[in-house]
């Protein structure tokens, strides 16, 4: 899932950028309404962090909230602020907010109601993905396969998660990439390919078929339950 975080401070956009990445999330950082207006219109957000005292709009976050909730009147919006005064938090929630995190707060915290927002949102359809004998829980970051739990690192449950949602379709690299990781990535061009290799080894027990299917010069898929 990809993650809008707008940010002017440094500091706090650097440490909401490596938590949300560490979580398996893509994150794209904004620091001003001008670049994050741009942002949001060039990608599909699964969410957006965003922060109240913003530079570059005279109504800052609380008007760049509104202008994201009259683009897509869907995605969930999560507004982080030092003012926890309750006129400002029913000022965000009116302006179209979804939650509201005061300043400072805990890491887990935070990432517990990114995991919340996510799964009320209408994309996400249901808690549990589940595909024949694999099931992910978005909740819980967890797998398994016939009962047998599946360890998965941040990075490949994304990529895992994405396949299943898109189940029947041949997803390629580049949107893997796209989903997965963030506008920064700049690493080498078959990461998508070692990925696909490290879950073929976790999901592919004894005897078991292969989950995931390869289509040369396409992509990846997972064939759909009939």
């Amino acid at each position: 899932m990809r993650i809008l975080v707008v940010e002017d401070d440094m500091r706090i956009a650097d440490l909401l950028r490596r938590a949300l990445s560490e979580a398996g999330y893509a994150v794209d950082v904004t620091h001003n309404t001008g670049t994050a207006e741009e942002a949001f219109a060039l990608e599909a957000y699964d969410l957006v962090l965003l922060d109240l005292l913003l530079p570059g709009a005279p109504g800052g976050g609380m008007e760049l909230c509104q202008v994201f909730r009259v683009s897509n009147s869907d995605i969930p919006i999560l507004m982080l602020t030092a003012l926890d005064s309750p006129r400002n938090r029913v000022a965000g929630l009116d302006a179209g907010a979804d939650d509201y995190l005061t300043k400072p707060f805990h890491l887990q915290e935070l990432l517990a109601r990114v995991r919340a927002l996510l799964r009320r949102a209408p994309k996400a359809d249901h808690p549990i993905v589940s595909i024949r004998d694999v099931q992910l829980n978005p909740a819980t970051r967890s797998a398994n396969r016939g009962g047998r739990d599946i360890p998965l690192t941040g990075k490949e449950f994304a990529v895992l998660e994405y396949l299943m949602r898109n189940a029947g379709t041949i997803v390629s690299a580049s949107e893997l990439i796209d989903h997965a990781w963030d506008e920064n990535y700049d690493g080498y061009s078959n990461v998508v390919q070692t990925y696909i290799r490290y879950l073929r080894q976790k999901l592919n027990g004894s005897g078991e078929p292969d989950f995931i299917t390869t289509h040369r010069g396409m992509g990846y898929m997972i064939e759909a339950d009939q």
